[in-house]
């Protein structure tokens, strides 16, 4: 059937995902073909200390981008798209988005990388005998109690960005499991969140006196496969502000974009895992049994369909790397050199293969924000090298592109190195990955294994959730993992790196100056002024 007459009977999917700068859509055909893709750009605003999105920045995003696959569609097919059968919401995981009774925000959103939650996150591994990172729901939820700020007492729904904005589209407060597993820890056997931890906080607080209770301000946990809503009226006015968009789509449960990573990668299965590089940078690894410890280093989450995934999670990936590409340019206005910026990275980014393996000696720290990993509360982008270093571009931008991934290989060095967890291969997705064979290859050399591109991984996880609602579809018939490998990526190809011996010593040197150099970037937290 010709594109044209799908997309006018409605039989399309389309994927929504609000990244940290960038919110993408994706229309796919049952096929999980892409048909056609949308964009809008923003970036969160630092207001008062706090990492935020206004709401009506939120609500006119998800406006603009939908504005924009929709223009898309009518310039490439010559039709408007009027109907869509199924569609899903993801996002970036964690933070904090507190509402009283009436949804009305009670408190501003605090974003993942906001890491204010320390003397919380602290009490509450200790309680739970397991790691609560600084950024998750529960961590800022109980820091905003020991604060004891006034909006607590009015909570009545506590969420993510992605079950927001589902529930503004549906009326159901509703979150896929993998999501969730950013929000409170999730039991994987009951596929909800850990019935004896939810006690134990409610212990914790029972001296507050709060008119709710923890089980009923979070939203409802889902697995992937299920029903999580219908479009509303409203929530359709919300999407098309031309009003030619229907009621009626079936929305698969919103997820963040850690799970939507791992769909659009093709790495559900135990022992798979994949590396999402960007403004933020996570690692996950797919477990065939628990870990035998818990680490401050180490995020427990889930698949989007409950299994347990250990997470490497860096608040920081390549904002700071982004800012120095961004001073060449600069650079090369100044003399009038009119260079694109896919260019321009493409040309630093590949002559950093002709730098020293382990850099020579040149140290960059890329903390624009706080880095959990490393026991840094404040960022400060910091770049180090001493007067015998080897100071050239090429060692230059291999430092910042190492120093991209240096947190992540922090913790899944602990995986490796404690737990005995084999990386057999690592798929690689995101920004990092755009220049071939560069960032796949230190990325690489860091975890020692081969890491794989798909030619798929430029769509990311707007491309993933739509492929989740795709899978409302199949979920009759197919585990989630039998879904994506018969289905989708049976004929998808890619390209597959392993780093040679010398890169792969090189980062190990370089990571060790990296951990050494650690209390210097501390103290520049601590003597910079604001």
């Amino acid at each position: 059937m010709e594109v044209k007459k799908i997309i006018e009977d409605g039989d399309i999917f389309l994927g929504i995902e609000f990244g940290s700068t960038r919110i993408k859509a994706v229309l796919t055909d049952e096929n999980g073909e892409v048909l056609g893709t949308g964009i809008h750009d923003w970036e969160n605003s630092f207001i008062e200390g706090i990492w935020t999105y206004p709401l009506d920045e939120i609500l006119s995003g998800l406006s603009s981008c939908y504005t924009s696959i929709k223009s898309d569609i009518k310039e490439k097919y010559g039709v408007t798209i009027k109907q869509i059968k199924y569609m899903g919401i993801s996002a970036m995981m964690h933070g904090y988005m507190a509402f009283d009774k009436d949804m009305n925000l009670l408190a501003p959103f605090q974003t993942w990388r906001n890491s204010n939650t320390e003397e919380a996150a602290k009490d509450l591994s200790e309680s739970f005998k397991f790691n609560i990172p600084l950024r998750w729901t529960i961590a800022h939820l109980y820091q905003r109690i020991l604060d004891k700020e006034e909006h607590v007492e009015k909570l009545n729904f506590v969420t993510t960005l992605s079950s927001y904005i589902h529930y503004m589209l549906t009326g159901e407060k509703n979150i896929g499991i993998g999501d969730a597993s950013g929000i409170f820890p999730i039991d994987s056997t009951a596929m909800d969140y850990d019935a004896s931890m939810l006690d134990i906080f409610e212990e914790k607080i029972v001296e507050y006196k709060f008119p709710w209770k923890i089980r009923e301000i979070l939203p409802k946990v889902m697995p992937a496969g299920q029903r999580a809503g219908v479009l509303t009226k409203l929530g359709a006015s919300l999407l098309d502000n031309d009003g030619d968009l229907q009621e009626g789509s079936i929305l698969c449960p919103p997820e963040g974009d850690a799970g939507t990573g791992m769909v659009a990668t093709n790495s559900i299965k135990k022992g798979t895992g994949n590396m999402s590089a960007g403004t933020s940078m996570f690692a996950m690894l797919v477990l065939d049994k628990k870990l035998n410890d818990y680490y401050e280093e180490i995020d427990m989450v889930t698949t989007p369909d409950g299994y347990p995934v250990a997470m490497s999670h860096a608040n920081n990936g390549t904002s700071d790397l982004n800012a120095w590409v961004g001073l060449f340019r600069e650079f090369s206005k100044l003399f009038g050199i009119n260079i694109s910026d896919g260019e321009l990275f493409e040309k630093l980014y590949t002559n950093s293969l002709k730098g020293s393996p382990d850099c020579g000696n040149l140290m960059s720290f890329g903390y624009f924000s706080g880095e959990g990993i490393t026991k840094l509360n404040e960022g400060r982008p910091l770049f180090l090298r001493s007067p015998k270093s080897e100071f050239n571009l090429a060692n230059f931008m291999r430092a910042h592109l190492y120093s991209s991934l240096t947190a992540v290989k922090v913790g899944l060095d602990i995986l490796t190195e404690k737990e005995n967890v084999k990386i057999k291969k690592m798929m690689g997705h995101g920004g990092l990955f755009k220049t071939k064979g560069v960032g796949q290859r230190y990325l690489s050399a860091a975890i020692n294994a081969p890491v794989e591109v798909l030619d798929t991984a430029s769509e990311g996880g707007a491309w993933g959730i739509a492929l989740l609602a795709l899978y409302l579809i199949h979920a009759d018939k197919y585990k989630l993992d039998e879904f994506l490998s018969e289905k989708i990526f049976d004929k998808n190809t890619g390209s597959e790196i392993m780093a040679d011996e010398k890169d792969v010593e090189g980062f190990k040197t370089f990571t060790q100056r990296y951990l050494n150099a650690v209390d210097i970037e501390r103290l520049s937290v601590e003597k910079f002024a604001e």
